[in-house]
């Protein structure tokens, strides 16, 4: 073999080993996000809703289940999806609870899950995203976007996040006008790490 072949044959060889070193690296997975399962013990899912003539109504979903995937360095990557159990609605009356879950409202013989998916996550500054997604009430599903408080501590997350939903926007009709179309949700939960 001339001088020039060899030369010729060890710059093939290099780029070759210089490809294949690119493509292991592009191959190479990044990082996970991290998953988490909300904590039922510390987390609670309050409403409340105004009618003529009564004081306030506050109540509270008892039965639920999310899960939450975080890229903390990749906050847009980041999912979240969470079920509420809607005959487990409780307003501290057995018998408003019960017509609470009738066809009149959450229809939970019929609709016995409330749904949200998130379709984006949006980092507002270091302890606030915004989570935008898909709410599914009665079989009929709305955009919703939340703001969202966000705190790492000890292994757990917390999260903070307040809206408002109209209820007419599904189907939820009955009272109107005399029982608000608002219904203002306040949702506090801790999730661990799976």
């Amino acid at each position: 073999m001339t001088t020039q072949a060899r030369l010729s044959y060890r710059a093939q060889a290099a780029r070759a080993a210089l490809a294949v070193g690119v493509l292991a690296h592009a191959a190479t997975p990044a990082p996970a996000a991290d998953n988490w399962r909300i904590d039922p013990a510390r987390t609670h899912i309050a409403f409340a809703i105004d009618a003529v003539g009564y004081p306030r109504t506050h109540g509270e979903f008892r039965q639920f289940a999310g899960r939450i995937s975080v890229d903390f360095q990749h906050p847009e990557m980041s999912k979240v999806s969470f079920h509420v159990q809607s005959q487990s609605v409780d307003v501290g009356s057995t018998s408003f609870d019960d017509y609470l879950r009738s066809p009149a409202f959450l229809n939970s013989a019929r609709f016995p899950s409330i749904d949200f998916t998130s379709g984006s996550i949006t980092k507002i500054d270091d302890h606030t995203v915004r989570v935008a997604g898909d709410l599914t009430l009665l079989g009929v599903t709305r955009p919703l976007s939340v703001q969202v408080a966000v705190q790492r501590e000890d292994g757990r997350l917390a999260f903070l996040a307040k809206t408002t939903i109209d209820r007419l926007e599904f189907g939820m009709n009955s009272g109107f006008p005399l029982v608000s179309r608002d219904v203002e949700l306040v949702i506090s939960s801790a999730a661990v790490q799976l």
